[in-house]
């Protein structure tokens, strides 16, 4: 059985020290060891997502979640960001995720807490749905795949993890099956971050994705203005 905590945390980068599940001490940790700085500025080194991602541009991107923070603390952004908009805050002003949010994170914004639709594991959804959004563009042609393959290969993963991987980026996206498996505004949010922080805002068919994402998990427009509020912060 693959374990789906280990992979979610494999794919966002070797440094997530994070442990999902457990939105505490040592999320709260792992943040304090590079400030609140560190949710953004870094560059993504060695994880799966950062192959997709570096494979399309180099750039720096939401170093201190991919890096540090790993899926607690982009769960933390979801549910800072969800916070905010509940309690109608304006978004320019809205604050931002902090290590306390992290320390406090509400057991619905922890992947793995509660399953996704039909008893799937929710972390695996997620990954789904970063392969996806990187692909959006369709940029990755026949070589790049290869490369990717390439690279995963040499990261560790046991056999069912590696197969999951690698049958995600040989699929096409399909939209309507990551949004089928979401319950709850919680995880909506989540799966809405996620993909966003695997794009481009700059790549029109990069944005398009995101907007239709958005759309069809029925995001309210001011709950994804307070989204994309906490990942720009993020991104120096």
């Amino acid at each position: 059985m693959i374990n789906a905590n280990a992979l979610l945390e494999k794919f966002l980068g070797p440094n997530a020290t994070s442990q999902i599940g457990q939105a505490g001490s040592t999320a709260k940790q792992s943040l304090d060891n590079v400030g609140l700085g560190g949710f953004g500025g870094g560059a993504i080194t060695g994880g799966i997502l950062g192959l997709l991602v570096g494979s399309k541009k180099m750039r720096k991107m939401a170093g201190g979640i991919v890096g540090y923070g790993g899926a607690a603390a982009a769960g933390a952004l979801a549910y800072k960001a969800y916070q905010n908009w509940e309690g109608g805050k304006a978004v320019a002003s809205a604050p931002l995720a902090s290590q306390t949010d992290v320390a406090n994170l509400d057991r619905s914004f922890i992947p793995g807490a509660t399953p996704a639709a039909g008893g799937q594991s929710f972390e695996l959804v997620m990954i789904k749905a970063m392969i996806a959004a990187a692909k959006a563009d369709g940029h990755i042609d026949v070589q790049e795949q290869k490369n990717l393959f390439e690279q995963v290969e040499k990261m560790g993963l046991d056999a069912e993890s590696k197969a999951f991987v690698f049958d995600a980026l040989n699929q096409p996206a399909d939209m309507g099956q990551l949004v089928a498996a979401v319950q709850g505004i919680e995880q909506a949010t989540e799966l809405y971050l996620i993909s966003r922080i695997a794009i481009d805002l700059d790549h029109p068919a990069e944005r398009a994705y995101l907007q239709a994402l958005g759309h069809r998990l029925n995001l309210p427009l001011d709950l994804v203005a307070h989204l994309e509020h906490q990942v720009s912060a993020t991104e120096k």
